[in-house]
């Protein structure tokens, strides 16, 4: 009999520097199993996932009634490209519109793509429904804004490493400062051809900066007086995420779509979603908006192969639909509270921890360093040997995403954990 080889994770890290590009850098493990929102590393050590895969895991790693849905529609029917109908799609494009209170759907696969759905679906109404000349079209985006990483997108960054050498780049948008209404209105004053305004409820990469309770609103107002579309990249901020369906719903914590209309909610005309869309099982992505935008776009002017196929329908319902049967929107508002209370009472006295901010259970916190420092990842390779993952983002910022069906007591040791670390690192 041949022996079973066991490898140890440094010979898998070893392996995938080797043949794998060199486009991440992660923090030393190698997972192999995840549950909850636990997951195990090669050599069987437990550990607390503290960032959910940038928040594609909000409903737990390896949720049963996902991965269920995953299983069964996969034995029946996995693909077959948009040529023909397929009996799952129609039912996940009724539930998300119903869900978030839109009038259509269109079915992508990354948030990426999604993002890249946006922007041609508002080039198209700019010049159909606005009047826009062809090849005129303009958006607006964010400094340090976070939508991905294709060609076009890395165009409008205002991250050096993610333009650098990339170029020549797609023309047509415009950055200005985020959570700043009067630069917004400046531009819409200045510039006639303005189709949309790409925002990011929470700048996630950027380090979780999170604008004023106001500042959706305002960006709502302005674009609908001067008849812009109001584009939100919710991929990483909704389905739950901070402590509401969305992130522009603010304060709003009802489960449907806001049905409430609160005061705090402020609508976009076009939704981009991904990541938890999907469950964390399979890649899902969608762009939803009324008839009035998405009409625009006819057969043959934009499609994927994979985009709304039987799968990733199902898929898609049922993590919806698990968000919803288990409170996990408002489970993020309360735990997030108690999460920031205590880490925001650390920090009246340390001198390592300056900052405390976020909203649900996306939080980040800023340590006392240089953003060409080493702390924030020292700190985090010792929560790691404390059974906590979590990683840093420019440099001196460490983001917390642990997955919603996280209990009271799971974050309650997981505050303990990092208080402790910190306290580690405090001067003498």
């Amino acid at each position: 009999m041949i022996p079973k080889v066991v490898h140890a994770a440094d010979d898998y890290i070893q392996d995938e520097f080797r043949y794998g590009a060199h486009n991440y850098h992660p923090l030393p493990v190698v997972l192999k199993k995840g549950k909850g929102i636990y997951v195990w590393d090669v050599e069987g050590k437990k550990y607390i996932d503290f960032l959910s895969a940038y928040s594609a895991v909000n409903q737990g790693h390896s949720n049963a009634k996902i991965v269920k849905a995953l299983a069964d529609q996969s034995n029946l029917l996995s693909l077959t490209s948009r040529a023909f109908h397929n009996d799952k799609f129609s039912q996940f494009a009724k539930m998300a519109t119903s869900y978030f209170g839109f009038d259509m759907m269109l079915p992508m696969n990354t948030g990426a793509e999604a993002v890249e759905t946006a922007i041609k679906l508002a080039r198209k109404w700019g010049v159909q429904k606005k009047g826009i000349a062809e090849n005129k079209a303009e958006i607006v985006v964010c400094q340090n804004n976070f939508h991905g990483r294709t060609t076009t997108i890395v165009s409008f960054s205002t991250d050096p490493v993610s333009q650098k050498d990339f170029g020549p780049f797609t023309p047509g948008f415009i950055s200005i400062a985020y959570n700043d209404p009067d630069a917004l209105e400046k531009v819409f004053n200045e510039r006639p051809n303005i189709v949309g305004f790409l925002v990011e409820p929470i700048q996630g990469e950027a380090g979780v900066n999170t604008p004023s309770d106001d500042y959706m609103q305002k960006v709502q107002a302005l674009c609908n007086a001067h008849n812009v579309l109001f584009m939100a990249d919710e991929i990483q901020t909704g389905i739950g995420r901070t402590g509401s369906l969305l992130a522009v719903c603010g304060n709003c914590s009802c489960q449907s779509a806001c049905e409430q209309q609160q005061e705090t909610y402020a609508r976009p005309d076009i939704l981009i979603l991904g990541k938890a869309l999907g469950g964390g099982v399979y890649p899902v992505s969608a762009v939803l908006a009324d008839r009035e935008v998405m009409e625009v776009i006819r057969p043959g002017e934009h499609g994927s192969t994979f985009g709304g196929n039987p799968v990733a329908s199902a898929v898609g319902m049922a993590s919806l639909q698990v968000i919803e049967d288990e409170r996990l929107a408002q489970n993020a508002r309360s735990l997030g509270q108690i999460f920031r209370a205590h880490l925001n009472e650390y920090k009246s006295e340390s001198k390592v921890l300056v900052g405390v901010r976020g909203r649900g259970l996306l939080n980040a916190i800023v340590i006392n360093d240089s953003q060409e420092g080493s702390l924030a990842w020292d700190i985090c390779m010792a929560f790691k040997e404390k059974g906590l993952l979590a990683k840093p983002t420019h440099g001196n910022i460490i983001r917390f995403a642990p997955p919603l069906v996280i209990t009271n007591d799971e974050l309650l040791t997981c505050i303990k954990i990092i208080i402790d670390t910190l306290r580690e690192f405090e001067p003498s």
